[in-house]
């Protein structure tokens, strides 16, 4: 009686299911025709319900046809650079949840799965995906101490929250891509993702995941000095904009030094003579702390500023509904 009772309930009155996220996988392209084909087919298998775009950044060679015929749904970004392809995907595609993979194979899709249901267990924001290597060929001695001091110098600035801040495996909620002003133009997008995360305390983790080499046939885009160069100038722009109290107080206290060190002789030389002989570097010292006082001044002002433009960033993020999955 008791199980007959169950089962009509059951069927007179259906219990709502879960709902399921919509999963958009994005894998930006350029010259990838060596690995996106094997991209493609491992998170097709790692993630079946998802849909997955490839985004070719004016590739010259077969990406595009190869990312086709593997069953992604390819578009293009003309503008050239990593950051704009992300602008891209994030304006074009609406999902619940997104994986952004490098096209390049090195990353592990079957750790997919066990990030998104970290992110959705959890109610996060981002997960990133912290490599590990597999191979001595897959992470190159130069890009590891060039992470590592980016890494550190981003933890000094910003706080501690990411140990490998230019991981390009990540996972998204939709109101983290939809409020997130992207800005840069090349690689130094995973330091801009970070900083915008940490800038507005969102709930994020970073999970092991294991790094392989490219195959056969791929080869890297990036050059150690050339871009270590360009995600730190990224850094210390993010700095000046998000704290510019710090930054110009910074240069301010400098000036300040430089004009008290010059000013010490001539006041000395005022208290015994009476005279100022170095007219030149009495006026230089008042200039330099004329300076100071305006570089702190005016990071008085941009502070202010910023206050308010991180408060719209943050009403644009609360502006989107989290994805429930009850």
């Amino acid at each position: 009686m008791a199980e007959a009772l169950e089962q009509f309930a059951r069927r007179e009155f259906p219990q709502p299911q879960p709902a399921q996220p919509r999963i958009a996988v994005l894998v930006p392209c350029f010259n990838e025709e060596a690995a996106v084909a094997t991209v493609v087919a491992d998170f097709r298998k790692a993630l079946p319900s998802a849909e997955i775009f490839v985004y070719d950044n004016n590739s010259s060679d077969r990406t595009t046809e190869v990312a086709r015929q593997a069953g992604a749904e390819v578009r293009s970004e003309r503008r050239q650079g990593k950051g704009h392809v992300v602008r891209r995907m994030f304006a074009d595609v609406d999902a619940d949840i997104y994986v952004l993979v490098d096209g390049d194979a090195t990353y592990d899709a079957p750790s997919a799965p066990r990030m998104i249901e970290m992110l959705t267990s959890d109610h996060l924001d981002m997960v990133v995906g912290f490599r590990v290597d597999q191979d001595q060929a897959a992470y190159r001695p130069g890009h590891r101490t060039g992470n590592w001091m980016l890494t550190s110098f981003l933890s000094s600035v910003f706080g501690q929250a990411f140990k490998d801040i230019l991981s390009g495996y990540r996972v998204f909620s939709r109101r983290f891509v939809k409020s997130f002003p992207v800005l840069s133009d090349g690689f130094e997008i995973e330091t801009e993702l970070t900083v915008h995360a940490l800038e507005l305390a969102l709930p994020v983790a970073e999970v092991e995941t294991p790094y392989y080499a490219r195959p056969e046939g791929s080869f890297s885009k990036l050059n150690t000095w050339r871009d270590g160069f360009r995600i730190l100038g990224t850094i210390l722009k993010l700095y000046r904009s998000e704290k510019p109290l710090r930054f110009f107080t910074a240069i301010g206290i400098f000036l300040t030094l430089v004009s008290i060190g010059l000013a010490i002789p001539v006041i000395i030389t005022y208290l015994e003579q009476g005279l100022v002989p170095r007219l030149p570097t009495a006026v230089l010292s008042m200039g330099l702390m004329i300076l100071a006082v305006l570089s702190v001044s005016s990071g008085l002002v941009l502070d202010t500023v910023t206050r308010g433009r991180r408060e719209m960033k943050l009403l644009a993020y609360l502006s989107q509904a989290p994805f429930n999955r009850n």
